[in-house]
């Protein structure tokens, strides 16, 4: 199949913006509680609709007594917390168009973010930060940015007091004033190359595939449903289901130390969670590891293999009765454990930003998380397609939302049309020939779609490698296959116009004491050390083996390197929602990279 479009649920008037569905929520006679936040003494209190959308109104007086006009850019920069929404919310109450800045930027980042989008403020959360944006406008004019308002510094106190002489009246007219067409923000795309370029999403955008998502799959947001947030805000996937929550009256709690992870999830127990790929994989490798350091590897592999099965079958329609036996024995076993620790409620995982892996989707579906993997990028307001609780194929990206259209070119990219894609890339007009074609958006990605309309992602355009042989390779796949092993952290395959295929390995340092004690290796060995140990060198050897065979022959990986260090986002290699750097990494690393080839022939 070439095209496929699901036809739009729900349109709202044209007058319509995000906010109207916070006033649907603060209307509803249940109040729903939108957030929670934990007080004093560590205990969840839960936020109001009504609460939140007083507290929102205050804060977005203070923003119009401080002269943010309608239409003005104001940045936010912090981590995931919920001040962050709050701020996010009282911008678009006062008619003003959010800039997000992911709170890891670089003073040269976060000034051309402020310069290009015009910003006329940022709120920012910690000192730190501030001084950031202190020099970010020693290198760059930023004589445009009129306020700098800190969280931890009492900013918002301060915008709360500046607002008292607004009106309410003032207010109403002001929220009123942005409609469906209109710029709600402004999103830089993190970029794996180049400057990053502004995605213009509209209100219009987070209000229908707000509502378009609510019906397709009414089981994971909605009112009584809870999450935890610890992925960016920054990020376009962390802020539509952040948007989405609030549309549907679900419950929201922040996390932002992933380090407070585990215990967050265990006290909170959330009904469904928003993760990347790789997070799944840590959860994975975690429990494995940990089952072969008690001793009860075997136990934990016939698990694995049993919830895989299991799962298979139950997407077939028909488990056999052995099978649903031998499951249950492992739901008391194994699974429940793995759900306990994620606070025992958790029902569905929605995955984006990157592949994740058929058997890991199996296998968490198996264990009764049921992974709702999609796809979409900053300029589609995240999801274009999903899977669903009704409708779900693990090893693909689902199928369009309703209101979304997904197109193959003759070249295999993946096309969309619909109510998630942008308006624009801001200031950059010179781009929309380029970027869009008879209104379908090229998406650089490359992908199939099967005879019911589901997406299957095989890889990214420009990321397709070139041997000097002439052959085509896809590295995700290998990449994909080689870091879901739990002594691997990284891996970046290469080879364009090389003579064959090669990767970069990096470890977990993380799995390392473990690996190090299970193959009775020195405690405390660098990765350095280990990387020259046979033990280590033979089992990768296993590990790239293994992916080989997904591939043929001319694509499959010949010589790997360990490289010391990991890649990361403070080493600069990886974005922000942990895509990986190519062309960093390639630069970075090229004297590795000179030395597999320097003379070899394979």
């Amino acid at each position: 199949m070439r095209e496929f479009s699901v036809p739009v649920l729900a349109e709202s008037p044209p007058q319509t913006n995000i906010t109207n569905m916070l006033l649907d929520q603060a209307a509803k006679p249940s109040n729903p509680a939108l957030f929670a936040v934990r007080d004093g003494q560590g205990e969840w209190q839960r936020i109001s609709a009504t609460e939140f959308t007083k507290d929102v109104s205050a804060l977005a007086k203070g923003f119009m007594a401080s002269g943010v006009k309608a239409g003005d850019r104001v940045a936010i920069m912090s981590r995931t917390r919920y001040e962050w929404t709050l701020v996010d919310f009282a911008l678009w109450f006062a008619g003003a168009v959010s800039v997000p800045v992911y709170e890891t930027s670089s003073p040269s980042q976060v000034a051309w973010i402020l310069s290009d989008s015009g910003a006329v403020g940022i709120v920012v959360e910690a000192p730190r930060h501030e001084n950031i944006v202190r020099q970010a406008a020693a290198d760059e004019d930023l004589s445009g940015v009129a306020n700098v308002w800190q969280i931890d510094g009492g900013g918002l106190d301060t915008l709360r007091t500046a607002g008292a002489s607004i009106s309410d009246e003032d207010l109403d007219a002001r929220r009123a004033t942005a409609h469906m067409d209109d710029l709600a923000t402004i999103i830089y795309t993190s970029g794996t190359t180049g400057k990053p370029k502004g995605c213009e999403l509209t209100h219009g955008n987070f209000v229908n595939l707000s509502k378009n998502s609510e019906l397709a799959e009414p089981e994971v947001a909605r009112e009584g449903s809870q999450t935890i947030m610890f992925l960016p805000l920054a990020h376009v996937l962390a802020r539509f289901i952040s948007v989405l929550s609030v549309a549907t009256g679900a419950t929201v709690a922040h996390t932002p130390d992933v380090k407070n992870l585990l215990p967050d999830l265990q006290s909170f127990k959330p009904t469904f969670i928003l993760v990347v790929p790789r997070v799944l994989e840590k959860v994975f490798n975690a429990s494995m590891l940990k089952a072969e350091d008690g001793g009860k590897g075997k136990i934990f592999h016939a698990g694995v293999a049993t919830a895989v099965e299991w799962s298979k079958a139950k997407q077939e329609g028909k488990v056999p009765l052995g099978l649903k036996l031998k499951h249950a024995l492992f739901d008391r076993l194994l699974y429940g454990k793995i759900r306990e620790a994620m606070g025992g409620r958790v029902e569905y995982a929605v995955s984006g930003g990157a592949p994740l892996g058929e058997r890991l989707g199996h296998f968490f579906h198996g264990i009764g998380l049921l992974v709702l993997e999609g796809y979409g990028l900053t300029e589609t307001t995240a999801p274009l397609t999903t899977n669903t609780p009704q409708l779900v194929k693990l090893g693909t990206v689902g199928a369009p939302l309703p209101g979304n259209s997904v197109r193959i070119a003759d070249d295999g990219e993946i096309l969309a049309k619909g109510i998630s894609v942008m308006k624009g890339y801001y200031k950059r007009p010179d781009l929309m020939g380029e970027t869009f074609t008879d209104g379908w958006f090229h998406t650089g990605d490359i992908g199939e779609l099967d005879a019911d309309g589901f997406l299957k992602i095989t890889g990214r355009k420009k990321e397709i490698i070139v041997t000097a042989g002439g052959k085509n390779v896809v590295p995700s796949q290998l990449e994909d296959s080689i870091r879901s092993s739990a002594i691997v952290s990284q891996c970046v395959v290469v080879g364009d116009a090389k003579p064959f295929i090669s990767a970069l390995i990096t470890i977990d340092e993380e799995a390392l004491p473990g690996w190090l004690e299970r193959n009775k290796l020195r405690a405390g060995m660098t990765v350095s050390e280990v990387a020259a140990t046979d033990e280590l060198q033979t089992e990768l050897q296993g590990i790239v083996d293994r992916a080989n065979k997904k591939v043929s022959q001319a694509e499959a990986i010949k010589v790997f390197r360990v490289v010391p260090t990991d890649f990361t986002e403070t080493s600069g290699h990886l974005t922000p929602s942990l895509k990986i750097k190519r062309a960093q990494v390639l630069r970075d690393f090229s004297e590795v990279i000179d030395d597999i080839y320097s003379g070899q022939r394979v």
